[in-house]
């Protein structure tokens, strides 16, 4: 029997909760910790990874059937890297405070693991509409992580909201343990909880750490079974 295809609303919406690719797939967990001091750099770098994550399975997408299987994974991360390309220069251009405090992590979304696995699990097999939405789904899911993980911590570790200060450390002194490392985790563990607990109400399973979310796992693999024989 065939498997029963997901519905336009339902792929939109798979990654803000169900399939969240950082709190559900545990994927680019790395910009996520490290850019979430401030809820402003979680946006910027979600709203470019989103850009780039539509772009990319677009175009993806509509070459799936001419790209030879046994270079698609170099063939994708070069389409990514030139969507990457064209937003790195628009944020260069017009925002260049956040291009200043996203640093490495802009041009570092090329091999960013969720637009890496979004195309070769989901726009190298279904239409450019589905490809769209998926993108957009999974952007918006990463963005709304960014987001809330860089407000919490920005707002308990610094007493400020998008670079609004409310509280100056007169009265109650900002922990700043929320803005370092650790804070990071902690916030990151308490989110992948709530996930986990929301999206078992909607009937999936508890998040794993395994390598089972990656989309280079076959990749992997392969190579380890040439290496044992």
């Amino acid at each position: 029997m065939a498997k029963k295809q997901k519905s336009i609303k339902d792929i939109f919406f798979a990654g803000w909760i169900k399939e969240n690719p950082v709190l559900r797939l545990v994927l680019g967990t790395c910009p996520t910790l490290a850019l979430t001091t401030q809820a402003f750099n979680g946006l910027g770098m979600g709203a470019a990874a989103t850009f780039v994550l539509v772009g990319s399975n677009l175009v993806i997408s509509l070459l799936r059937k001419f790209i030879p299987d046994n270079v698609r994974i170099p063939a994708f991360i070069t389409i990514i890297a030139g969507f990457v390309t064209v937003i790195q220069m628009i944020v260069k251009a017009f925002l260049p405070t956040l291009d200043s405090a996203l640093g490495i992590y802009l041009p570092l979304i090329v091999v960013n693991c969720i637009i890496l696995g979004r195309a070769e699990s989901f726009a190298s097999k279904n239409g450019p509409i589905r490809s769209i939405i998926d993108g957009l789904g999974m952007g918006i899911g990463f963005t709304i992580t960014l987001l809330i993980m860089g407000s919490i911590r920005e707002i308990i570790g610094n007493g400020s909201w998008m670079n609004m200060i409310f509280n100056d450390g007169s009265m109650i002194q900002p922990m700043l343990i929320m803005i370092l490392p650790p804070g990071g985790f902690f916030v990151f563990g308490i989110l992948v909880a709530v996930f986990n607990r929301l999206a078992e109400g909607k009937g999936k399973e508890p998040a794993t750490l395994s390598c089972c979310n990656c989309p280079q796992a076959d990749m992997c693999r392969k190579a380890l079974e040439g290496g044992n024989e």
